[in-house]
């Protein structure tokens, strides 16, 4: 049995910790922001549309909904700040698949990929277009993603992706000039498919959008039930009553408002280090020139960056399930997934041995059977609901977000008669069903990435009835 590249070439611990010593617990993007803030909702409001959710699946929705009525009366309601969760802690990585990668969209959706694959450029490019036009000052760029081989085994794959057109690959040598870590084999620069932002910031700008269209957005405003009325829908605060003609639900990992879905998510905590900014010196020995952003092949892989002043986030990996899917500030700080992290780091940029974490944090993503985003309606067409990204959602919720008005509005379009749209993935089982599931598939994973990508008993019997995971 083989075993990977990380294991292989540990860094000595106390390099480890002391790369750790005086880290904040808490997401970098998140720091020093000149943010808005809005007001707690209270007494009662009368609405055409309200969105519960201000991270980016609900910022984009109440936005769109005015840029296609400006005179709809649009509240946003958000349970603490806008982009404290999933919008504010991930990477940055604004990419056009809209499946969680072309292997598992090919698995699920093999009929439509090619047109889900267009609709995800349009996608990406719509995006790009408006931070352009609307002036967003989020640090986007259109970098493109670097995929990397760390292991024999995973080299024929990026070859055979690699079409000289928006897609370049690199082997030996090539590679490590493009990116210096001893530890590549190859790589494959897709041009094209991603573009890198500053989460926090984009958060920021879409609430000020929002803002400025008229989209009446409230903080602090948990909302603990859902009802039918006469005329549309009721939405209860702890200080007062929404009403409303239409709902679009985007609570991302946190439980359905829509009691028979909540199963179809568990939240799962991923996380992330962040270094000091790099010197000229330190920049040079690792080449990057061209910033994009990488993530390796394994099934338990890493994701990393640059920002804009050149620090690298470092993620993933780790993707830790509580029992009974808890959600808890406590877990956010897990020195194992942090220490684990950062040896994989200097495992992979030796030469930068000495170079200190400023942040570490943690998120919770919103993991679905099929690993990518699902939709579906309630109360008669009154309710959309999207959720399901699994890490994947940056620029995949501005598509949910269509997806959901135009449902909301019943119309039928290329988006809603989509088979990814129509259909609904399994439900996780029940505890303790579910956390024994998804620590077994953890195992298997790890075994998978020790023994040259072999899949055991287990990942084939999932892979057989949809719910494998390759992406």
């Amino acid at each position: 049995m083989g075993s990977t590249v990380f294991d292989r070439n540990a860094p000595h611990p106390g390099l480890v910790a002391d790369s750790l010593a005086g880290s904040r617990l808490h997401p970098f993007w998140l720091e020093g922001l000149d943010s808005p803030t809005f007001p707690r909702f209270s007494g009662r409001g009368v609405y055409d549309l309200v969105v519960v959710g201000g991270g980016y699946t609900g910022l984009w929705t109440a936005l769109q909904a005015k840029q296609r009525d400006p005179g709809r009366r649009v509240a946003l309601v958000e349970g603490k700040t806008i982009g404290w969760a999933a919008s504010g802690r991930n990477g940055g990585f604004v990419e056009a698949s809209l499946t969680h990668g072309e292997s598992n969209g090919s698995t699920r959706f093999p009929g439509e990929l090619e047109q889900l694959d267009r609709l995800g450029m349009e996608n990406l490019d719509e995006i790009e277009a408006t931070v352009a036009e609307l002036g967003w000052d989020c640090d986007f760029q259109r970098t493109g993603s670097l995929a990397v081989a760390t292991e024999e085994y995973q080299v024929e794959e990026l070859r055979a992706a690699h079409d000289g057109v928006t897609e370049y690959f690199f082997e030996g040598a090539e590679i490590r000039a493009e990116l210096g870590s001893p530890t590549y084999l190859a790589g494959l620069w897709s041009t094209r498919a991603t573009a890198l932002v500053h989460p926090g910031k984009l958060a920021r700008e879409l609430a000020l959008a929002c803002a400025a269209a008229g989209v009446e957005l409230f903080e602090k405003s948990p909302v603990t039930g859902l009802g039918e009325t006469l005329e549309g829908m009721e939405l209860r605060t702890p200080h007062g009553t929404l009403a409303g003609r239409r709902v679009a639900l985007a609570t991302n990992a946190f439980p359905s408002l829509l009691r028979r879905f909540r199963l179809h998510t568990v939240p799962v905590y991923d996380y992330v280090l962040m270094t000091e900014p790099l010197s000229a010196e330190q920049l040079e020995s690792i080449g990057w020139e061209n910033r994009q952003g990488v993530a390796d092949l394994g099934n338990q892989f890493h994701y990393y960056r640059l920002s804009a002043d050149n620090r690298i986030l470092w993620g993933g990996y780790d993707a830790i399930y509580h029992y009974g899917g808890r959600i808890r500030t406590s877990y956010e700080d897990r020195t194992a997934s942090f220490e684990r992290l950062a040896a994989h780091f200097f495992t992979t940029f030796p030469q930068l041995a000495g170079l200190r974490f400023t942040n570490r944090w943690a998120g919770v993503i919103d993991t679905s059977t099929r690993f990518c985003a699902f939709f579906a309606q309630a109360h008669g067409g009154r309710v959309s609901y999207a959720a399901g990204f699994t890490g994947l959602g940056v620029a995949a919720t501005r598509f949910a977000a269509n997806v959901m008005l135009d449902q909301l509005a019943g119309e039928r379009t290329e988006r809603t008669e989509l088979d990814m749209v129509s259909s609904i993935p399994l439900p996780f089982p029940p505890e303790p069903a579910a956390y024994l599931g998804v620590q077994a598939t953890r195992w298997a994973l790890d075994r998978a990435d020790h023994n040259d990508g072999r899949r055991n008993l287990l990942l084939r019997t999932l892979d057989a009835v949809g719910l494998g995971f390759d992406s």
